[in-house]
């Protein structure tokens, strides 16, 4: 049976983009799929690393393309932060053209696009050009309406309660 893969869109303000975007990754492996995953944004030792490093390294392909010290604050865009945006873009149009994954996870290419730290047509052309068999999915808050119209699923988690608003730092194994 031929495989028909979709765009799918993981925005809003509530938890749950990245995991619900690995959980995917994670079941597609169970069938033998390839996920590759390009963080944007991101930079360090999140929990999803180590796993597929140990575990399931032959199914998915996680690189990050962030700064370890990236916290937007208001502040112009630094070229550094640019050029591994651009980097990662540069990995996912690779990775594509490698044949070798049914899945292709943006994770938190939304909040890039948000901020303004790439232009959007970069991204509007990997969907518009993705192989019929790839299944891409785009994470992070704010999603573009561009893109929302573009996506064949868009799912926005919506924040009720969360315990950062009691000052509960980003916990190990849980949000990273």
């Amino acid at each position: 049976m031929k495989f028909t893969g979709y765009i799918q869109v993981y925005t809003g303000n509530g938890k749950g983009k990245t995991t619900a975007a690995l959980g995917l990754a994670l079941r597609a492996a169970g069938r033998g799929k390839k996920t590759y995953v390009a963080q944007f944004m991101k930079k360090g030792e999140y929990g999803e690393l180590l796993s597929t490093a140990e575990y399931l390294a032959d199914f998915i392909t996680i690189e990050q393309f962030g700064l370890p010290d990236f916290h937007y604050t208001g502040e112009a865009v630094t070229e550094e932060e640019r050029e591994a945006a651009l980097n990662g873009v540069a990995a996912v149009q690779k990775a594509i053209a490698s044949k070798k994954y049914d899945i292709i996870i943006l994770d938190e290419v939304n909040v890039l696009l948000y901020f303004n730290i790439i232009d959007i047509n970069p991204i509007l052309k990997i969907m518009r050009e993705k192989p019929e068999n790839i299944e891409l999915v785009l994470t992070g808050r704010n999603a573009p309406e561009e893109i929302i119209k573009r996506a064949d699923l868009v799912t926005e988690m919506k924040e009720i309660k969360h315990y950062y608003q009691k000052g509960i730092e980003a916990r190990s194994g849980i949000e990273k």
